[in-house]
């Protein structure tokens, strides 16, 4: 009965956290909605285990990173936890993510924060003939994170996720506030877990900043007003809201231990897609992992991506990790991903 309960709990967080998001994408049904949100770099996957296993992570637990997929999953971590990753992006930009993670003592709440930041590397202003000014500019987003997680019954955890999101291109910024809820279950059924998530949800961002102002002559041809000072304002575009849900089934199988998972998404920036993951690990130490990414999604680009990792157990509990991923981008070339991670 309490199993049923809890099943029936997670489907209602489904069910609610997936309504915001279908009014947002219910404008065209046959549009994608590609490149109408705000604040994109949110939707790169973090941890090179997770995006080689083609980002199938959102019903996996006790993870340095996993309050990125669904914070929820923290709430089993059995000690602190710290991840760093870094990401050779593409167009030569460059992502990083670091993530902390504390279990509270004598209670089942784990907090956790993470940094987040895409760089893209200096390029020259031009004016509008296409001429060069002489000046330089980049742009860089970053998103700073604290994450909650509650362990309410042994099998059941709530989290969630508040994040300051900060967008800059030039003299321009945009910043504002997002919102992360998840719940994950450990089923009946020996090694099988799910997960359900909502990433994302906030109000829209709009860019703003001193380029945006301009002096004038509405009418050249007028002497009698010139110089008049005007301000262009930009539009707003939300979040890129992402629903997941997702099933991990862990076995272990002599020396061998093997992870299969799998998550379906409903993004508000593209179409409906699935994520698929397997990794196969031997003695705890040395594991191979391979998935794919965004299966069924329309105009899809990337695709395939493949991952290796080496464990060191310290001791029962204790662990250190490096993890390499590689996501595949067709013709925008290839992602490559490292990762550290240890567990205390």
């Amino acid at each position: 009965m309490k199993s049923i309960l809890i099943f029936c709990l997670i489907l209602a967080a489904s069910v609610f956290s997936a309504i915001p998001l279908k009014a947002q994408t219910d404008l065209v049904s046959n549009v994608s909605n590609k490149g109408t949100v705000a604040a994109a770099f949110l939707e790169i996957g973090v941890n090179a285990r997770a995006e080689a296993m083609g980002g199938a992570f959102t019903a996996m637990r006790a993870t340095p990173d996993i309050q990125y997929w669904n914070p929820s999953g923290m709430a089993f971590l059995q000690g602190i936890a710290i991840g760093v990753s870094h990401t050779k992006w593409l167009a030569e930009t460059e992502f990083n993510y670091v993530s902390i993670a504390v279990p509270i003592a004598g209670s089942n709440i784990v907090l956790g924060g993470s940094f987040t930041t895409l760089g893209i590397p200096e390029q020259p202003v031009r004016s509008f003939d296409g001429s060069l000014t002489g000046e330089m500019y980049d742009a860089r987003d970053y998103a700073a994170s604290f994450s909650a997680a509650i362990k309410i019954i042994p099998t059941f955890a709530f989290g969630a996720t508040v994040k300051y999101i900060n967008q800059r291109i030039w003299s321009e910024s945009a910043t504002g506030l997002g919102f992360d809820f998840g719940v994950t279950y450990v089923t009946p059924v020996k090694g099988l877990s799910m997960g359900s998530s909502i990433s994302n949800f906030g109000a829209d961002l709009q860019m703003d900043g001193k380029n945006l102002t301009d002096i004038i002559d509405p009418d050249p041809n007028n002497q009698g007003v010139t110089d008049i000072p005007v301000k262009y304002v930009t539009d707003s575009y939300p979040l890129p809201q992402i629903f997941r849900f997702g099933l991990a089934y862990e076995k272990k199988l002599g020396d061998f231990s093997t992870v299969a998972a799998v998550d379906l998404m409903h993004p508000t920036g593209s179409t409906e897609s699935m994520n698929l993951g397997l990794e196969i690990g031997f003695r705890e130490f040395f594991f191979i992992r391979s998935g794919y990414q965004n299966l069924f999604e329309k105009d899809q680009i990337n695709g395939l991506t493949f991952g290796l990792g080496v464990q060191y157990m310290l001791d029962n509990r204790q662990r250190f990790a490096f993890d390499y991923a590689l996501s595949e981008w067709g013709m925008l070339g290839n992602a490559h991903r490292i990762s550290m991670s240890i567990q205390l």
